[in-house]
């Protein structure tokens, strides 16, 4: 026979078992929540639109790359040409019918391999160019033309299709 204490205990334990899966089958009360915020998906900001092709010939073409550059670079320079320049590094420049460059090339320097990779890494940033018209494209759908730098001793540079301008206007 069980110790009249231990039954006691016995009675107690299940009688709270039996409460405690009896309240987790009962109905819960309801608390009113907040709805869950909708989900909104991100919305794509559209790419601007580019800019409209360039109109004119292959020199106005030019001169709009060479301000590009100009505008995208800070070794250049806005004083007048010195008499004597360190180096002079011409390159020979393609852009696509979407104002991307597909091929820079150096098309001749004196030698002064870093003002190359200057002159060459100018290129690059400051691309994409506006898109050249369609009359001022060649035959594969791209335009080719040669650019100047003009490095002073400091060796900044200015280009060359913006200075002369300057110059035959003296």
């Amino acid at each position: 026979m069980m110790a009249p204490g231990r039954n006691h205990k016995l009675k107690v334990a299940w009688g709270l078992a039996a409460a405690l899966l009896l309240s987790a089958c009962a109905p819960q009360s309801r608390v009113a929540l907040p709805p869950p915020a909708p989900v909104v998906p991100p919305v794509a900001v559209p790419a601007p639109p580019p800019p409209p092709p360039v109109r004119g010939d292959v020199e106005a073409y030019k001169a709009l790359v060479a301000s590009e550059i100009w505008l995208r670079n800070a070794e250049v320079y806005a004083d007048p040409v010195p008499e004597m320049l360190k180096s002079i590094v011409v390159l020979e420049i393609t852009i696509d019918r979407a104002g991307n460059p597909v091929g820079i090339s150096v098309y001749r320097s004196n030698g002064f391999k870093h003002l190359e990779t200057r002159a060459l890494e100018s290129i690059v940033r400051a691309a994409p160019f506006p898109a050249p018209a369609p009359g001022v494209l060649e035959g594969p759908g791209c335009v080719t033309f040669l650019e100047t730098f003009l490095f002073r001793a400091d060796e900044r540079f200015q280009l060359r299709s913006l200075v002369m301008p300057a110059l035959a206007a003296r």
